[in-house]
């Protein structure tokens, strides 16, 4: 049997507010001038990077590499429109950059790079790695005697590596409470539904088995991330995070379509058409 997508699971997800779909817009901002990019892959994103850099993280945009700074690990790194919207709006970088997304002299290419763009903690686009990253970061602050807390939003395709795994156990062996992992479950990967290409269910089990404090909601829902996502959820366990998103969200056509997991060439009535949907959703 193949499992729900998200909109079955919450059917009653609040609607998209005026923070989100401003997000949305940058998102789309920054895929009309580049004309490509992973546009479902960063619309499930955006409310769970919106609660981490809004309401969580101790950060200071204006000196990103503050060494008191939590960290957070963009694992599933095509997702990263998403993480330049909210970075932007930040103040990281500039608003008026996402409009140069993937130009050949751009701050900001089709995955992050550290080192390029202010925020970015690590260079993520082959998948699988962002967690063995994350566990090392997390290792040093314990170290170091930091109180720092690091966080990892993986995709739900990307936990098909066996390397996700690997860094599970030594997360678990070191009791890495100051670790957490989100998976942005959205059920679709680049060419199908999970289920049909390696189904990873039951995935709560799975994490808890592995020895992770595990947790699942709605990874729409500002205020159920931001209860979980605020405190870690055991003392001497790394945090699991199931976020149920929509591959898409907020872009009606595009919603549960795997097609538009990426797209090399997006046509003006198709980004004319994403804008009547924000301003729609803000209208109702």
């Amino acid at each position: 049997m193949s499992s729900p997508l998200s909109n079955e699971l919450y059917p009653n997800s609040p609607p998209l507010d005026s923070r989100s779909l401003d997000l949305r817009r940058l998102v789309v901002n920054a895929l009309d001038g580049g004309g490509r990019g992973h546009l479902g892959s960063s619309m499930s994103l955006i409310e769970v990077l919106r609660v981490l850099y809004d309401d969580v993280l101790r950060h200071q945009p204006q000196v990103p590499n503050w060494e008191g700074r939590d960290r957070c690990i963009l694992s599933k790194g095509h997702g990263c429109l998403a993480l330049y919207a909210i970075l932007s709006e930040h103040g990281y970088f500039a608003r008026n950059e996402m409009r140069t997304f993937c130009h050949f002299d751009s701050l900001l290419g089709g995955h992050p790079e550290r080192g390029k763009i202010p925020g970015v903690e690590a260079s993520t686009g082959a998948l699988g790695h962002g967690l063995s990253i994350g566990i090392g970061m997390a290792i040093a602050a314990r170290i170091k005697g930091r109180d720092t807390r690091v966080f990892v939003v993986m995709g739900d395709g990307e936990i098909n590596e066996g390397s996700v795994w690997e860094a599970a156990m030594a997360a678990a062996k070191h009791q890495l409470s100051n670790l957490t992992a989100i998976v942005d479950y959205n059920k679709l990967q680049s060419y199908g539904r999970l289920s049909d290409v390696l189904d990873v269910e039951p995935l709560a089990d799975k994490w808890e088995a592995f020895g992770f404090a595990t947790a699942e909601c709605d990874g729409h829902d500002v205020s159920a991330l931001r209860d979980l996502l605020c405190e870690p959820l055991s003392d001497d366990k790394p945090t699991m995070i199931i976020a149920h998103t929509v591959k898409g969200k907020g872009v009606p056509f595009a919603e549960n379509e795997p097609e538009w997991h990426h797209k090399s060439r997006v046509q003006s009535d198709q980004i004319e058409a994403m804008y009547a949907a924000f301003l729609e959703a803000a209208d109702a």
